[in-house]
C-alpha cells in the first residue's frame, strides 16, 4: 500500500506588510535604511531599543534572605524589648508601692488616741529621712477637725490627699496609690489609707509620699541595660544570619564552579557530592544535560542519514550531466523526486522532535479527527467517513503533529480503500491489552488490505505496494517515526468489521 501525506493543517496568512496603510506598492526598505523624506534616525535613538531590552538586573537571594532576616530580628528584638521594658518598669513600680505600704502599715500599727483625741506614735519611726527637710520622704496624719500632722521632712509643707474629702473616697480596708505633682520639681508617689483607730470615732487618714525620682533613677537603668543588651543581641543576631546565609548558600557556589568545570573541562555531568537539598537540582541538571545530548546526537544522525541518502542522487545527476545523457531531465525529475522523500522525511522528524522538547503538550483527538475528516472529505467527496469513540481523550502531541499523523492515515485509507473508513478512539472492544497511559484509535477501510508477510516493510522509506496511485511511500514511515518519537507506535492489522487494512496507532495520553 503507497502512502502520501496529507496536509490537513490550514495555511498560516501571510503578515501585512508593514505600511501598508497609504503605501500600497511600496518596495520594502532594508534594515536599518529610512525612507526618502524620512528623518534620519540619531546614534542614540537607534541605540534605544538595544537599552530598552537590557535585562534588569535581578535581585540577589543573599540579600533577600539578609533582609527578610533583619526585618525580622528588628520586629521580634523590638516586641520583646518593649514586653520586657513594660514587666520590668511593672515590677520596680509595684516594688516602690510595696516598700510605701510596709511604712504605711507600720504607722497604723504605731498610732494610738491621747487623753485629747488626738493621734500620737507610741515609738518613733525608723527612718532617719522623716526627720530631714525636704528628704524626700514623707509622712502626714489627717482627721477629722484637727489639724494635720505632718512628718519633720515637710517642714511647713502640707500634703494634698484625696481621702480627706468631704465623701471620704478611701474609707475601706485597701492601701491607695496615685501620683501628686503639687510639689514644683518634685514628683510625689503617695500611699494613703483612711482608719478607725481603737479608743476614736474619727475617721483618721494616713498617709507616706516619697519622691519618684529614686524609681525613675531604677527605671531609666533598666531601659538603658535593655537598650545596649537588645542591640548587642541584634547585632549578633545580624552576624549570625549573614553567616548563615554565606555558609548555606556556599553549595550553590559549588553549583556554579561545577557548571563552568562543564564547560572548561568538557565533562557532560556533575557529580561532586553536594548537600540533600541541592542534590535534586544538580540531578535535574545532570538529566537536562542528558536529554541535550540525546538530541544533539539524533540531529547528527539524522544529518548524517540525509547526507547519505542525498549523496547517491547527486552522483547520479552529475554523472548524467557531465556525460550529456540524452535523458537527461527525466533523470533530473526522477532523482530531484526522490531527494524531496528524504527531506520531507528528515524535517517531518526534526518538527516533531523540536516540538517534543518544548514541553507537554495537550490534543484533543476527536477534535484533531474531524478537521483532518473535513480536509480529506473535499479530496474524496464520495467517501464514507465515520468517527466514534471517546470526544475527551487527549494526548501529549502537538496539534499538528496529531493531523499530520491522522492525515497520513486516513487519505491513505481513502485512497486505497473501497471507500468506507471507520475511525475509533479508544474502542470498547480492543483484543490488545489496554494500557491506562495510551490512547488507542483504530483506522480501518474496506480495502483489499495488506498481506501480512508485507505488513513490516510498508514501513520502510520509499515502500510502495501499489505504484499505480499517485505518492512518495513516506506517509507510513513519517507516521512511525512521529509516533516513535513521542513514546506511541503504530501497528497494521486486518479490520473485522470492513475486511480491509487496521491500522492501529498508540499516543501517550496527556497529563
Amino acid at each position: 500500500m503507497a502512502s502520501v501525506t496529507a496536509s490537513t493543517t490550514p495555511p498560516t496568512p501571510p503578515a501585512p506588510e508593514q505600511g501598508a496603510r497609504g503605501g500600497e506598492g511600496r518596495a520594502a526598505l532594508p534594515a536599518g535604511q529610512a525612507a526618502p523624506g524620512a528623518p534620519a534616525a540619531s546614534p542614540e535613538a537607534a541605540a534605544a531599543p538595544a537599552s530598552a531590552t537590557a535585562q534588569a538586573p535581578r535581585a540577589s537571594l543573599a540579600r533577600r534572605m539578609g533582609l527578610i532576616a533583619a526585618g525580622w530580628i528588628f520586629v521580634l528584638l523590638l516586641g520583646g524589648g518593649l514586653a520586657l521594658e513594660r514587666t520590668l518598669t511593672r515590677q520596680v513600680e509595684a516594688n516602690f508601692d510595696e516598700q510605701l505600704d510596709y511604712i504605711l502599715t507600720a504607722m497604723i500599727a504605731s498610732a494610738e488616741i491621747d487623753p485629747n483625741g488626738e493621734v500620737y506614735f507610741y515609738r518613733t519611726l525608723g527612718d532617719q529621712r522623716f526627720l530631714e527637710p525636704g528628704s524626700g520622704l514623707y509622712w502626714q496624719i489627717s482627721g477629722g477637725n484637727f489639724d494635720p500632722w505632718p512628718s519633720r521632712s515637710l517642714w511647713d509643707r502640707t500634703l494634698r490627699l484625696k481621702g480627706t474629702g468631704q465623701k471620704g473616697e478611701h474609707f475601706d480596708s485597701q492601701t491607695h496609690f496615685y501620683d501628686s505633682d503639687q510639689f514644683p520639681g518634685e514628683p510625689l508617689r503617695i500611699a494613703e489609707r483612711t482608719v478607725i483607730l481603737p479608743g476614736s470615732e474619727t475617721r483618721w487618714t494616713f498617709a507616706v509620699a516619697s519622691a519618684t525620682e529614686q524609681m525613675d533613677r531604677q527605671i531609666g537603668r533598666v531601659r538603658l541595660i535593655l537598650i545596649w543588651s537588645f542591640a548587642v543581641l541584634g547585632l549578633g543576631l545580624l552576624v549570625m544570619a549573614l553567616l548563615q546565609i554565606r555558609y548555606g548558600l556556599s553549595p550553590l557556589r559549588r553549583v556554579r564552579a561545577a557548571i563552568q568545570k562543564l564547560r572548561s573541562t568538557g565533562a557532560n555531568r556533575i557529580t561532586d557530592p553536594l548537600p540533600l537539598e541541592v542534590q535534586p537540582l544538580v540531578e535535574e541538571l545532570n538529566a537536562l544535560l542528558e536529554h541535550s545530548e540525546r538530541q544533539a546526537e539524533e540531529a547528527r544522525r539524522h544529518a548524517g542519514n540525509l547526507a547519505h541518502a542525498l549523496k547517491t542522487p547527486l552522483t547520479v545527476l552529475t554523472n548524467a550531466a557531465t556525460a550529456r545523457a540524452p535523458d537527461l531531465p527525466e533523470t533530473v525529475m526522477r532523482e530531484v523526486r526522490t531527494m524531496q522523500r528524504h527531506v520531507d522525511h528528515h524535517l517531518a522528524r526534526a518538527r516533531a522532535v523540536g516540538r517534543r522538547a518544548i514541553g507537554h503538550a495537550r490534543t484533543n483527538v476527536y477534535a484533531s479527527a474531524e478537521a483532518v475528516r473535513r480536509a480529506i472529505e473535499r479530496l474524496y467527496p464520495q467517501g464514507r467517513f465515520d468517527i466514534a469513540g471517546s470526544k475527551t481523550a487527549m494526548v501529549a502531541l502537538e496539534r499538528q503533529d496529531l493531523d499530520e499523523l491522522l492525515g497520513n492515515l486516513i487519505e491513505n485509507a481513502a485512497k486505497y480503500g473501497g471507500g468506507s473508513v471507520f475511525v475509533t478512539i479508544d474502542p470498547e472492544e480492543a483484543e490488545a491489552p489496554r494500557d491506562p497511559g495510551q490512547c488507542l484509535i483504530w483506522i480501518e477501510d474496506d480495502g483489499p488490505g495488506i498481506p501480512e508477510a508485507q505488513r513490516s516493510r510498508i514501513f520502510d522509506r520509499g515502500v510502495r505496494l501499489d505504484t499505480d496511485k499517485p505518492g512518495t511511500g513516506l506517509g507510513l514511515a513519517i507516521v512511525r517515526d512521529v509516533a516513535e518519537i513521542y513514546g506511541g507506535s503504530v501497528r497494521l492489522a486486518e479490520s473485522e468489521d470492513l475486511g480491509g487494512l487496521l491500522v492501529e496507532l498508540r499516543l501517550p495520553r496527556a497529563d
